[in-house]
C-alpha cells in the first residue's frame, strides 16, 4: 500500500516531468529502499497552480466539512500506524517504538484541529460613535508551501498540514531529501481520506533540485505563506527570499537548549528527564538538551546516575527489538558530530563514555569539564552527545542559559516554587519545561525566540500562521 515512488499532484500520482529520479537509502545499512521521482521546478509550478485552483473551492467549505476530513485523516493514521512506523524506521532509522509514537503524535494534530477549526475566533468591537459596529473575522491565506525536516518526517507535515487545512488553506509539501517515502505515504493517507484533489500536494526532490524548488516557493505570487522547519541558516535564507514579495513566513529553526538541574531538584527525576531530552531520536531533535548545567553540590551524584542510565542504551537497527538508538541520518551529519566531539576534547573537555562511531551510529557520549567556549556548547550538536558543566548560583545558570542567539526551548529541574517561577520567567525561550521535558503536544504552542524562528505551531495559535484577520466596519445602523 505504501510502496510509492511518484509525486502526488492534484490527486494524481505522477512521475517527474523531467523523468529524473533519485535513490532513497536506509541510513543504518545503506541499502537501497526505492528509486523515486525527482520533482523539479516544473513539477512545483504545476503543484502550486493546482493548489491555487483548489483553494478557491476549499476555502468555501464549512468548518464542519473540513473537520470531517481532518478527523478521517487522523483515524487513518492510527489505523495504519504499524505499517507507517515500519516504513519510517527503514527510511529514517529511529527505533520502531519511537516511530509508532510519532505516527500517533501526528494523528493527534488532525484530531485536535478537527475540533479547533469549528471554533474560528472573531470579535465584536464596540464603536465610539453611534450607529456603527466593528467586527473581525478570520480568513485563510491561500496556498501554503511547506519545507520539511528529516528528523520527524511525518510529525512535521502533520503539524503543518492539519493547521493549514483547518484554516482553509491548500498545501504544497516538499519532504526532506533523506525521508521522502513517509511523506508520500502521508499523501496516500490524504488520498484515502478522499480529501479533494489539489488540496494537498507532495513533491519529493533530491538535493540537486531543492534550492530551485525552495526559491520558487518563496518567490511565487501564488504562494501565500512558506512554512519551514530546519536549520537557522537555511531559515534565514528563505526569510530573505520571502521578503522580496512580503510573503508570510512560519519558521521553526534550530535550538541550543539549556538543561539546568538546581540543588533542590529531584535528581532521579532530572536524570529521567535528561535521558528523554538528550537521547530521543539519537539526539537529532531541535529541542534536545544541548547545554547541561548541574549545581556543584549534586553534580557527582547526578553524573553517576546519568552515566548508569546511559550505559543501558542499545544502539543498532531501529527495526530490531530492544534498540533504543538508531543511526545518524547520513554521513555528513555523522562527521559533524565526530568533529564537534573531537574539537571539544582538544579544548579540554573530558570524555566520560562513548565518543566513538559504530558503523553509521554514534555511541551515546558524555563529556564533562565543559566550558562555554567549547564546540559542544556553542553549536547545536544534533547527536547523542551530552555536554555537562556545573554552576554555583541561580543567577549564573540563568545568565549562561540565555547566552545564546537561539531561544527555542529550555528545561530546568527544581523543587523550590519561588525559584521555579523566577527562572521560568527569566529564561529567554519560547518553551520552558519545568521538571518535565514533554513540551511538544498538539494542543500547546510550539515555537521559539531569537533566531529559533517566527510564529507558533500547534494549539489554537497554529491557525494564525495560515490566516488573515479582517476588520468589518458597519455604519448606518
Amino acid at each position: 500500500m505504501f510502496n510509492l515512488t511518484q509525486g502526488y499532484i492534484n490527486g494524481e500520482w505522477r512521475d517527474s516531468i523531467s523523468g529524473d529520479t533519485f535513490e532513497v537509502r536506509n541510513p543504518f545499512n545503506d541499502e537501497l529502499i526505492e528509486t523515486i521521482a525527482d520533482c523539479g521546478i516544473e513539477d512545483a509550478e504545476l503543484a502550486i497552480d493546482e493548489a491555487s485552483k483548489a483553494f478557491k473551492v476549499w476555502r468555501k467549505t464549512t468548518p464542519k466539512v473540513r473537520s470531517g476530513y481532518l478527523r478521517k485523516i487522523g483515524d487513518l493514521l492510527l489505523e495504519h500506524k504499524d505499517a507507517l512506523a515500519a516504513l519510517m524506521t527503514k527510511e529514517q532509522g529511529k527505533p520502531l517504538q519511537e516511530a509508532a509514537g510519532e505516527v500517533a503524535f501526528s494523528a493527534g494534530f488532525f484530531h485536535f484541529f478537527s475540533e479547533e477549526c469549528k471554533r474560528p475566533d472573531g470579535e465584536m468591537i464596540p464603536a465610539a460613535a453611534a450607529g456603527k459596529q466593528f467586527m473581525t473575522l478570520r480568513e485563510p491565506l491561500g496556498v501554503a508551501a511547506m519545507v520539511l525536516p528529516w528528523n520527524f518526517p511525518i510529525g512535521m507535515p502533520a503539524r503543518k498540514v492539519a493547521a493549514a487545512l483547518a484554516a482553509g488553506c491548500t498545501c504544497v509539501v516538499k519532504p526532506a531529501e533523506d525521508t521522502p517515502l513517509i511523506s508520500l505515504a502521508f499523501a496516500k493517507i490524504i488520498e484515502m481520506a478522499e480529501v479533494p484533489s489539489g488540496v494537498v500536494n507532495v513533491l519529493p526532490c533530491s538535493r540537486n533540485k531543492v534550492q530551485q524548488v525552495g526559491t520558487l516557493f518563496c518567490e511565487s505570487p501564488k504562494v501565500a505563506v512558506v512554512s519551514f522547519t530546519g536549520s537557522t541558516e537555511v531559515g534565514k535564507h528563505l526569510y530573505s527570499l520571502c521578503g522580496k514579495s512580503v510573503k508570510r513566513v512560519a519558521l521553526e529553526l534550530g535550538g541550543n537548549a539549556p538543561f539546568i538541574v538546581f540543588k533542590s531538584a529531584d535528581v532521579d527525576l532530572a536524570v529521567q528527564g535528561l535521558m528523554a531530552a538528550k537521547y530521543r531520536n539519537s539526539g537529532q531533535t531541535c529541542v534536545t538538551a544541548n547545554r547541561i548545567m548541574v549545581h556543584k553540590d549534586i553534580y557527582e551524584e547526578f553524573l553517576e546516575k546519568f552515566k548508569a542510565s546511559t550505559s543501558t542504551l542499545k544502539i543498532g537497527n531501529g527495526a530490531e527489538s530492544g534498540t533504543t538508538q538508531g543511526p545518524i541520518i547520513n554521513e555528513k551529519q555523522l562527521n559533524r558530530v565526530v568533529r564537534i566531539v573531537a574539537e571539544s576534547l582538544e579544548q579540554g573537555a573530558k570524555l566520560e563514555m562513548g565518543g566513538k562511531t559504530e558503523g553509521c551510529c554514534y555511541l551515546p557520549t558524555i563529556l564533562t569539564k565543559v566550558t562555554p567556549d567549547m564546540a559542544c556548547w556553542k553549536e547545536e550538536i544534533f547527536g547523542p552527545v551530552a555536554a555537562i558543566g556545573s554552576f554555583d548560583s541561580e543567577e549564573e545558570a540563568v545568565e549562561e542559559a540565555n547566552n545564546s542567539d537561539r531561544g527555542l526551548a529550555g528545561y530546568f529541574f527544581s523543587r523550590d516554587y519561588s525559584q521555579i517561577w523566577r527562572v521560568a520567567k527569566a529564561l529567554e525561550m519560547g518553551m520552558v519545561g519545568v521538571n518535565d521535558t514533554g513540551i511538544s503536544n498538539p494542543d500547546t504552542p510550539f515555537g521559539g525566540y531569537k533566531t529559533s524562528g517566527i510564529g507558533k505551531e500547534g494549539s489554537k495559535l497554529g491557525l494564525d500562521e495560515y490566516s488573515n484577520v479582517k476588520l468589518i466596519d458597519m455604519g448606518g445602523l
